[in-house]
């Protein structure tokens, strides 16, 4: 929120032992033509100005061609050229301008030292202020000079663990920006705070009247609720990239020439080798089936949740969840250029575009320090000359660096940000990156994915009526042990009905259910597989199961997935606020065509991969749209970090939800107009904020210069700068949006039935 310069890297990672040219180059990845990338963690990046100084850093460096900084997980790719065992000293650099850094992992960690230190941080100021607080009180109404005395030491022993503890994260920043050669809005906070409780102490000692341990705790009370928001708004967006990245597995089995499997990392697989693939494993390379059948999750592919049937000479892709049946495959590239790992190379692509998003706070910000060192060392100097009384000056300058604190400022955005994200839980929807709701604000399209979207990703049967009981009850009793999509749908038609006998029954991966009762054999699958003849059932047009009897058609069972409650009114609601919309789903053209012809969607694209997503939101980013893309799949987590804004379902793969800025908890699609509407209201509070923070500083510092108020009274009006913009974003909740229809009176699958009965 404030920082324009690292902060303490103690606070956040423990600093590394030294690294060796020969680790960074083994863990480099070859990019061709003689460039590799290396990929550095750099956990004290916090802003514009920081991402400024480490890429400036880094390209200043020979062999290093550029160098690129991601905000969200604060990662910097650098990429150079390879000139033998020659490595360009990165780590160094970096250490060198106060930046320490590390190669970065993929590993998971869970905990947030960072967090931690801000949340006890803040604890012990609150806990302060608020006593000093009590005490000052008295003072204010008349105390006695031995009371007054007393509670003037009570406070200066409790405003010292304050001080020291919780304004050493302020310090440590303000320190190492000074160390640098540079400076940040931490130096004069911390020149404030240190000049406040040193002067109330001298006082103190001299038994005055008056002493300012309350403003110094107050302040830095108020500061630090704003920047433990803006710590807790950053860290959601970073745990993508790395959520898909742990869909690899960390090695494969090999089938060598006699037979024998033996377990080897990823890193050894070479592309001709055999790899055996067991039901429930991931598939570690990219390569063509050799042996096997199965059913493949593709939905990191296609989008689609029905499993796909793979049979001998099929392509499979890394990342691919293999379902029913062992595979062995011939790899046809290395891990580092698998299918999966350019996903990766993708989402890391379109965060660090996403990254560069500069929130109002931070550009205003970055004028704060120098205006108020300036302003505060002429008023210390005027008053020095007119009076020569340096009390008196110190005091007055001490007014001017606390009254013209940031406070107002750093809480203009956050505040609204928490207002607004606690309106959409209200509402069912989850924040998970607080700039994303500014960004919404801005959106002019949205694309929408198709399974799972528009439609919930739940096959059912459409014909059941239409079906002989009797071939019902058959298909139900050979579906009733499988967890295939379509098997559970005709299995859940039958509902009770009563199941015929079936002896023998088994599953054929990827293409049916086969079952016997005496001496007839039934079938139910693929048309091609249960039927004896060749037929032609139109199954572009959606999912056809056939149910056969020693290969003679008994039944036909449609399959389809139902459309998202909200769907069309959604559609309508974003048409009627200007917003054009399109479908871009990796499904097949027909089943596309059909669904937009329902929702009147004029635009849409089918059969796309996860990088023809992410064309689609480019080519629209060239025309100056600002897009949101909604989507729920593993291959819409791409376009999701790429887009302007993201929304996603909370039935999402784990990875779309990790990517989106949003994810809405119930089943209806009338929560992507409701976001939007909030977004405006809230970026129009914002502006608002902003506008008071401004008045009121154009105000405050003349009178702080004049003399007019003590360094007391400067933390009120500071704190009370803050209630103004706090109160402001309060209106947020007035009034409350409408429910939708289908969630009345019922709490939604996968909502909390307190939210959803408010």
């Amino acid at each position: 929120m404030t920082c324009c310069a690292p902060a303490d890297a103690r606070l956040e990672f423990e600093p590394p032992s030294p690294i060796a040219p020969e680790e960074i180059l083994l863990s480099s990845r070859d990019l061709g033509d003689g460039m590799r990338q290396t990929d550095l963690s750099v956990p004290g990046v916090h802003c514009g100005a920081c991402i400024a100084a480490v890429e400036k850093a880094l390209r200043g460096l020979d062999g290093v061609a550029d160098a690129r900084v991601n905000l969200s997980t604060r990662r910097v790719a650098v990429r150079w050229k390879a000139d033998g065992s020659k490595v360009p000293d990165m780590i160094g650099a970096l250490a060198r301008i106060g930046y320490p850094a590390h190669l970065h992992s993929f590993k998971a960690d869970e905990s947030d030292p960072q967090l931690s230190r801000l949340l006890k941080a803040l604890a012990l100021a609150g806990f302060c202020a608020m006593n000093i607080m009590l005490l000052s009180v008295s003072v204010w109404f008349g105390a006695d000079a031995g009371t007054r005395q007393a509670f003037h030491i009570i406070s200066a022993i409790l405003a010292l663990p304050a001080v020291v503890y919780s304004g050493g994260i302020f310090y440590a920043s303000a320190w190492s920006a000074l160390r640098h050669g540079r400076t940040n809005m931490d130096v004069p906070i911390s020149i404030g705070v240190t000049l406040a409780f040193g002067l109330s102490l001298y006082d103190t000692m001299l038994g005055s009247e008056h002493a300012y341990f309350d403003a110094a705790t107050t302040l830095l009370f108020f500061l630090l609720i704003g920047r433990t928001l803006d710590h807790v708004m950053r860290e959601r967006a970073r745990s993508a990239v790395s959520g898909l990245a742990r869909l690899a597995p960390a090695g494969a089995t090999i089938v060598d020439a006699d037979g024998t499997r033996r377990y080897v990392p990823l890193a050894s697989v070479e592309p001709g080798a055999l790899v055996f693939v067991a039901p429930g494993e991931r598939i570690a390379v990219d390569g063509i089936v050799e042996t096997g059948r199965s059913d493949l999750d593709r939905s990191l592919v296609s989008g689609e949740s029905a499993p796909a049937p793979t049979y001998p000479g099929g392509e499979v892709q890394a990342g691919l969840l293999n379902l029913t049946g062992p595979l062995t495959i011939r790899a046809t590239s290395r891990a580092e250029n698998s299918f999966l790992a350019q996903m990766v190379r993708l989402m890391e692509a379109a965060e660090g575009g996403r990254a560069r998003y500069r929130r109002l706070a931070d550009r205003a910000a970055a004028l704060y320090s120098p205006v108020v060192h300036s302003l505060a060392a002429l008023a210390f100097a005027g008053w020095f000359v007119a009076t020569g009384d340096v009390h008196l000056s110190i005091t007055i300058a001490i007014s001017v660096l606390i009254i013209t604190c940031p406070c107002a400022l750093g809480l203009a955005v956050p505040i609204v940000q928490v207002m607004a994200a606690r309106r959409l839980f209200e509402r069912g929807i989850m924040v998970r990156d607080g700039s994303g709701l500014e960004r919404l604000a801005e959106i002019d399209a949205v694309l929408f994915d198709k399974t799972g979207v528009l439609t919930l990703g739940q096959p059912r049967l459409t014909n059941a009526d239409s079906i002989p009981r009797s071939a019902l009850s058959i298909a139900a009793a050979l579906a009733a042990g499988s967890r295939h999509p379509a098997a559970r749908a005709i299995a859940a038609a039958a509902g009770r009905a009563p199941l015929v006998m079936l002896e023998d029954i088994r599953e054929e991966p990827g293409v049916g259910l086969e079952g016997r009762a005496g001496s007839d054999i039934y079938r139910l699958g693929r048309p091609e597989w249960a039927l004896r003849e060749k037929a032609d059932d139109g199954s572009e047009e959606g999912t056809i199961v056939v149910l056969s009897k020693n290969g003679a058609r008994l039944a036909t069972f449609e399959i389809e997935d139902c459309m998202r409650p909200g769907a069309a009114e959604a559609v309508r609601q974003l048409a009627g606020r200007g917003l054009p919309v399109e479908i871009v789903s990796g499904d097949r053209a027909p089943a596309v065509a059909r669904l937009a012809d329902e929702l009147g969607i004029e635009h849409w694209q089918a059969s796309l991969l996860p990088s023809g997503k992410l064309a689609r939101i480019r080519e629209l980013g060239e025309q100056d749209r600002r897009v949101l893309m909604v989507g729920d799949g593993l291959n819409d987590a791409p376009a999701l970090a790429a887009a302007h804004v993201s929304m996603a379902p909370a039935t999402a793969a784990d990875i779309g939800r990790n990517a989106a800025d949003f994810v809405f908890l119930h089943e209806h699609l009338s929560a992507v107009s409701t976001a939007f509407d909030i977004a405006r209201k809230a970026g129009r509070l914002i502006r608002e904020n902003f506008a008071l923070a401004i008045v009121y500083n154009a105000l405050a510092v003349p009178i702080a210069v004049a003399g007019w108020v003590t360094p007391l009274i400067a933390a009120i009006a500071m704190s009370l700068s803050s209630v103004l913009v706090v109160a402001n974003a309060m209106r947020l909740r007035l009034p409350a949006a409408p429910r939708p229809r289908a969630l009345a009176g019922r709490p939604a699958r996968g909502r909390p039935a307190a939210v959803a009965a408010r």
